[in-house]
C-alpha cells in the first residue's frame, strides 16, 4: 500500500512563550522553536504501522521552505521511506483551500492508495483533509481512531459525540484525518536523524506541479485572519501564582472550601 501523509511544521507550544504581534492578527514568530504538528505525527505513525502489516511505503509531504525539511528528516528517521518538500514563493499566505489545491496537484502526480492528515493543525484549522478529498473526488472520514485494511477498502472507527465510536467501511483510495491517541508515536533519537541528514529530499514548485500561482497564495485566499486574541478570564476564574508545591496546597484548600473534600 502506498500511503501519503500530509504534515505541517508549527510552533512548538511546549518550548515557546506565545505572544501576540502588535497588529493583533498573528503570534510573534521570531525566534520560535518549531516542530512537526503533533496530530500529523500520529498520522505518520499510523501509516508506518499499516505498512508494517500489509507492505508498501510511506511518503511524507510538507508545504514550506528549506527550514521545513527538518520535520521531513525527523519523519524519515522514524521510518518513512521518502520526504517531499513542496515549495514556492507563490504558496505563501495560502488559506486551507489553497493548501488543499497545492496538495491535490501533488497527489495527482503519484499513485497513492491512502492519504492521511492529522485531525487539525495546531496553528490553524481542520479543513484541509476534507477539502483535499473533495477536490480529488475521494471518500473522506475524519476523527479516525482505528484502521483495518481489507480487500480494496478499509474498516475504520471514528470518534463521535459523547465518547462513542462508529464503525465504517470506506473504499480506497481515500483521505482520512487521524485523531490523536490512535497510537503511540515512536521515539526518534538524534542518531536516527543524523543518519538521514544527507538523504536528498525532492522539491516541487508551482510550475512542476502545474499549479496556477493565481489560484493559491495570499491574493487568492478566501479566508484571512483579521484578529488573534487571548480569551479573557471567565467569571470566577483564579490564576494561581507560586511554585508547584505552593499551587498544589492552594488547590487542596480551594477544593476543601468548596466542599469537595
Amino acid at each position: 500500500m502506498e500511503i501519503l501523509v500530509c504534515a505541517r511544521r508549527v510552533p512548538d507550544t511546549s518550548e515557546n512563550e506565545i505572544e501576540l504581534n502588535h497588529a493583533g492578527n498573528d503570534i510573534e514568530r521570531d525566534e520560535l522553536v518549531y516542530s512537526i504538528n503533533e496530530p500529523d505525527n500520529y498520522a505518520v505513525e499510523e501509516a508506518l504501522q499499516i505498512v508494517a502489516r500489509v507492505g508498501g511505503s510511506v511518503t511524507v509531504a510538507t508545504i514550506g521552505g528549506e527550514d521545513d525539511e527538518e520535520i521531513l528528516r525527523r519523519e524519515m528517521a522514524m521510518g518513512v521511506q521518502q520526504g517531499v518538500l513542496i515549495s514556492d514563493d507563490a504558496f505563501a499566505g495560502s488559506d486551507g483551500r489553497g493548501v488543499a489545491t497545492i496538495l491535490k496537484h501533488y497527489v495527482e502526480k503519484g499513485h497513492y492508495d491512502l492519504i492521511l492528515t492529522g485531525v487539525q493543525a495546531e496553528d490553524g484549522g481542520a479543513q484541509v483533509g476534507g477539502m483535499l478529498a473533495a477536490m480529488l473526488d475521494y471518500p473522506f472520514a475524519s476523527l479516525v481512531n482505528s484502521i483495518e485494511v481489507l480487500d480494496g477498502k478499509l474498516k475504520i472507527s471514528r470518534e463521535i459525540a459523547g465518547g462513542n465510536k462508529e464503525m465504517n467501511e470506506i473504499d480506497l483510495p481515500c483521505v482520512l484525518s487521524i485523531q490523536t491517541g490512535i497510537n503511540e508515536p515512536r521515539y526518534v533519537g538524534m542518531r536516527g536523524i543524523r543518519q538521514v541528514a544527507s538523504v536528498p529530499i525532492p522539491t516541487f514548485d508551482a510550475s512542476e506541479l502545474g499549479v496556477d500561482p493565481g489560484s493559491v497564495g495570499e491574493s487568492a485566499a478566501k479566508v484571512k485572519r483579521v484578529d488573534y486574541f487571548v480569551p479573557a478570564l471567565g467569571k470566577g476564574a483564579e490564576m494561581l501564582q507560586g511554585s508547584r508545591e505552593e499551587n498544589v496546597d492552594k488547590v487542596f484548600e480551594l477544593v476543601a472550601a468548596k466542599g469537595g473534600l
